[in-house]
This record gives structure tokens, sequence and C-alpha cells, in this order.
């Protein structure tokens, strides 16, 4: 790899460190307890503050903001990371926080994730891989996002939320309930609207696997029993299918926030 190539207007403060191959465009400020990894490529105007890490290949458009203090009124300067993974694209307006006392000092990001304009990523959060935040996505604080979880434009998802892998999340819509893996959340307030088919389908599930999977959402959220009866009984029914394991896994582990269901007559 070459050396990284710093434009004259951009502000390297010492300390930074910058992998080979990595282009610091125009006007951009990187602190002095920055890692940027090799061949990332900032286009102009982004500020990277804070003890913030940045894979390699990842690219940050303008007017990007990671690693500035967290929005948190409890936080105290405490020293606190944000860590982004590879092969991700951060595009104009993303804001990213580190973490907090709170949340366990850490906010990560997965690689291959795709952040598009003016999305947030709040303090203490966990995004997994292959993640899609569209356009004005916000998350909170301490939300948990799982692998290839898709954020459509404009939606917002409390703090503590989860939103399990594979989930998609509607445009507008204001998640305030955990979202079970494979689930589809629309609306405000947002509700459980079925499964993400055409994500499943994208990603290569075999087709009996779906099918599984539809039978064991019936069970899950059929009108008969509490939540837990339904769980230990799709838990027994399907106990060799691991996709719909990862479910019950999801729900029986719980959190802060309740699960999204369906909204009543809709299946």
């Amino acid at each position: 790899m070459s050396k990284p190539e710093i434009h004259p207007t951009a502000i390297v403060e010492d300390g930074a460190k910058i992998g080979d191959g990595a282009v610091i465009g125009p006007y951009s400020m990187i602190g002095p307890h920055v890692e940027i990894g090799e061949g990332c490529r900032l286009i102009s105007h982004v500020v990277v503050a804070g003890r913030t890490t940045i894979g390699a290949r990842t690219r940050i458009f303008p007017f990007a903001s990671l690693g500035h203090e967290p929005q948190d009124l409890k936080f105290k300067g405490e020293i606190s990371t944000l860590s982004i993974g590879a092969d991700c694209l951060i595009r104009e307006g993303v804001t990213m926080n580190p973490g907090t006392e709170g949340g366990g000092l850490v906010t990560s990001v997965g690689d291959r994730c795709a952040f598009l304009a003016n999305s947030h990523v709040g303090h203490d959060c966990r995004v997994g891989n292959n993640v899609i935040f569209s356009n004005n996505a916000m998350v909170a604080g301490h939300c948990t996002i799982g692998d290839f979880v898709i954020i459509g434009g404009g939606a917002g998802v409390i703090q503590f939320a989860r939103l399990g892998a594979h989930s998609f999340v509607g445009g507008m819509s204001a998640v305030e309930n955990d979202l079970i893996p494979f689930g589809m959340a629309l609306g405000n307030r947002a509700y459980l609207s079925g499964l993400n088919i055409i994500g499943l389908q994208r990603r290569g599930f075999p087709r009996e696997g779906i099918h599984s999977l539809r039978r064991a959402y019936r069970l899950l959220f059929a009108d008969e029993g509490t939540l837990g009866e339904r769980v230990a009984d799709v838990a027994i029914e399907f106990s060799d299918n691991a996709i719909v394991q990862e479910i019950v896994a999801f729900i029986r582990e719980g959190g802060k926030r309740s699960i999204c269901t369906p909204r009543e007559g809709h299946d």
C-alpha cells in the first residue's frame, strides 16, 4: 500500500494514526486519538474526534461528524470509544457518538454497513454487520441492531430497543419496542406487520425454511395463551430449526423494552 494522502487544508493532529493508502480530503479534521484504517477515504469536510477507530476501506462523505462527545446529559467526560468496522459507507451529515459510563463506554459498528445521509447512531449502541440506515434514520442510545437490519428513511428507534437480525423497519416508523429477528415493523407507533420475506429471499434463505418461519410466526402471535406459553410451544415444535430458534432466543433473552406485536386483526 502507498503512504496516506493528506490534503494541505486538512488538519491531522499529532498522535493520530492514518493507515497506508488512506485519503484525507480537504478541510477534514482528525483528532489526536483517532485511528483510520488502510485504504479509507474521507472525501472532504469530515470531522473525526475522540477515541475513534475506523476500519479499512471505509468511505466517509462531507460533513460527517464521528466521535464527538455523546448526547447524554449524564456524560461527565469519561474516556469512551467509537469503533467503526471495515468497508462501511458513511454518507453526508452522518453522526455517531461514543459510549458512556452507563453503557459500557463503547459504541460499536460492524463491517460493510451503509449509513445514508443525516442518519444517527446514538451512544452505547451495538450495530452488527451489513446493516443499512436509510436517510435520516435515527437510533437513540443503548440500542442493539442485529446483522442485516434495514432501517427505512426517517425512522426513529427509542433508546434501549433491540432490532433482531434480518429485521426491517419501514420508513417514518417510530419503534418503541423490540423487533424480533426476521420481523418487519411499520407505523407510528410501530407494530409488527409480518416477516421480512423479501429480505430473506434476497439473502438466499431456503423456501422450506421460510415456510417454517411463517408457521412459527403465526403460532407465536396467535390469540391463545400467553406469549411465554406460545414461545415454549414453538421452541419444542421447531427444536431443529435454527432460524426459528433465533427468534425464540431473542424473546427469551428480553431487554428493557416489550416485544413489538401485531395490531389486532393483523396477520
